[in-house]
């Protein structure tokens, strides 16, 4: 399979983790879009774990995506190691490769572009993060500007 284009019908789940939720946002089938997702509770880690897989059955993910929370220096603080631990038992959890992708802008840019989303409680910030990165991810993969 191509690593630039994903085969027609394999799509690209998007992961933005937080504390209490995990952003969620899926690319469709021709990895042109990225759509948000509901959001998935985080706290209960083997719970979210198993929603994760099966929204990788469900949907027919063929990789997943996880943001990575770099610092603006390019250091991996408190926050990073736990996505790197929360990744570790990902792959364990699922039979797609599952990577990172450097996600330091992709909330505040959320949180800009949805200010009605960023007081809600929801998720529907941290999916919309998700949805960000999935989209850079599909436009740099399209050759897109």
């Amino acid at each position: 399979m191509n690593h630039h284009h994903p085969a027609a019908g394999s799509r690209i789940l998007a992961l933005d983790p937080g504390e209490a939720r995990i952003g969620v946002a899926i690319s469709d089938d021709l990895g042109m879009f990225a759509h948000p997702r509901p959001a998935i509770a985080g706290r209960d880690r083997r719970a979210a774990l198993r929603a994760i897989a099966s929204l990788v059955d469900a949907e027919h993910v063929s990789e997943i995506v996880v943001g990575l929370p770099v610092s603006l220096s390019g250091e991996h603080g408190p926050q990073a190691r736990a996505v790197e631990a929360f990744v570790a038992d990902l792959r364990a959890a699922v039979r797609v490769p599952v990577r990172t992708a450097d996600e330091r802008l992709t909330s505040a840019q959320a949180a800009r572009q949805a200010p009605a989303a960023a007081r809600r409680r929801d998720g529907t910030l941290d999916s919309l993060a998700a949805a960000l990165l999935l989209q850079s991810l599909l436009d740099t993969r399209r050759g897109a500007r």
